[in-house]
């Protein structure tokens, strides 16, 4: 077994710019997953400011000096972080809490809609299946109002950390914004001088990385506004909070459309039952969901590698499960990160070492 591992370890690390990269990777991994928690402010920072930073290069390109591109970008930021916490999230949070109080109507509803079936369709439902079907669906219901509760007392206990995060956050994007250059120079000290195979793997994968997160930041924006003001054409309840939860379920793909469905679905045949209104919801957010999947992502993501479908779930998995959010958000391009590692330390092998395969 030793002998295996050590033939594996000479094959794939002989080469030394190989054994760099690894050690570099390792260290920044086993870093945020040490430290993650305390810094999280200034990893979010981070993200924020690298997926600024093209707008902020554009204009530099367009012979803006840097600084004046900061402000610029900044500004914009701050007026858009600011119109979705005044504007977006009390309307949200409203609509939330009113959809909280309506939950024991709404179980009604449904119980008194799914006692109709077997007289519907007898053939198809019997009435004993349909009462252990509710009787599930209210030991649900009670479990969902105590994960109400708790939810509740959680937010209540953050209140400060989201002040902090309010606070710290706009000032950290904007020196990381401002001093990037002086930022990097201290940072690439601290790393060793032969790092070229390292220094390729950020160049093959900034782009994509840089590209996925402008996109799906776009995507989000786009899909949740279009949803939003279909629902609202059509008086759904809860448009609001239905179009930010469809807007951000595309951070999963193809788990998020489908889990988002089952909530603007029981919304609109609760509010208006099976008939012809509830149908054309049904087509148009279809219709929603098809023009994002077959016009808007190829669009936005046209640099991004194409990965297999089980890769990308697995990456969701494994990434969301490890940072949460922001591994989901950067699950697609932490995935094909390691694809270019693995390619990368396959090209550094020596033919020596590929002889003795």
């Amino acid at each position: 077994m030793t002998k295996l591992f050590v033939r594996w370890f000479r094959r794939n690390f002989s080469n030394p710019q190989a054994v760099i990269l690894a050690v570099i990777l390792l260290f920044i991994f086993l870093g945020i997953w040490l430290i993650g928690p305390i810094i999280t402010p200034l990893l979010v920072a981070i993200v924020i400011a690298y997926i600024l930073e093209w707008a902020v290069s554009a204009m530099e390109r367009r012979g803006l000096p840097r600084l004046p591109s900061v402000i610029v970008v900044f500004l914009g930021f701050v007026t858009i972080s600011l119109t979705i916490i005044i504007g977006i999230i009390p309307l949200a949070g409203q609509q939330l809490e009113t959809l909280f109080s309506d939950l024991p109507a709404m179980a009604t509803q449904i119980k008194n809609m799914l006692m109709k079936l077997p007289e519907k369709y007898p053939e198809f439902v019997t009435r004993e299946s349909i009462e252990t079907t509710i009787a599930q669906l209210g030991g649900g219901f009670g479990n969902l109002g105590d994960v109400l509760v708790s939810f509740s007392l959680a937010s209540f206990k953050n209140i400060v950390s989201v002040l902090i995060y309010m606070i710290l956050v706009p000032l950290l994007v904007f020196f990381l914004l401002k001093d990037k250059e002086k930022i990097l120079v201290w940072f690439l000290r601290w790393l060793p001088s032969e790092r070229e195979l390292s220094t390729r793997v950020w160049l093959e994968v900034d782009g994509q990385i840089g590209a996925y997160a402008r996109g799906k930041v776009s995507e989000i924006f786009i899909v949740g506004i279009a949803s939003y003001i279909a629902f609202m054409i059509f008086g759904l309840n809860y448009a609001l909070l239905l179009g930010v939860l469809v807007g951000f379920s595309v951070l999963i793909p193809y788990i998020g459309a489908t889990l988002v469905t089952i909530p603007v679905a029981l919304v609109g045949i609760i509010q208006w039952g099976p008939n012809e209104t509830f149908a054309y919801l049904v087509i148009t957010y279809l219709i929603i969901q098809a023009l994002d999947g077959n016009v808007l992502v190829p669009l936005l993501f046209s640099e991004a590698n194409n990965l297999h479908p089980v890769a990308i779930i697995a990456a969701i998995l494994f990434f969301g499960g490890i940072w949460g959010f922001w591994g989901v958000f950067f699950a697609i391009p932490l995935a094909t990160l390691v694809v270019a590692v693995i390619n990368a330390i396959d090209d550094a092998k020596s033919p020596q070492d590929e002889s003795d395969d």
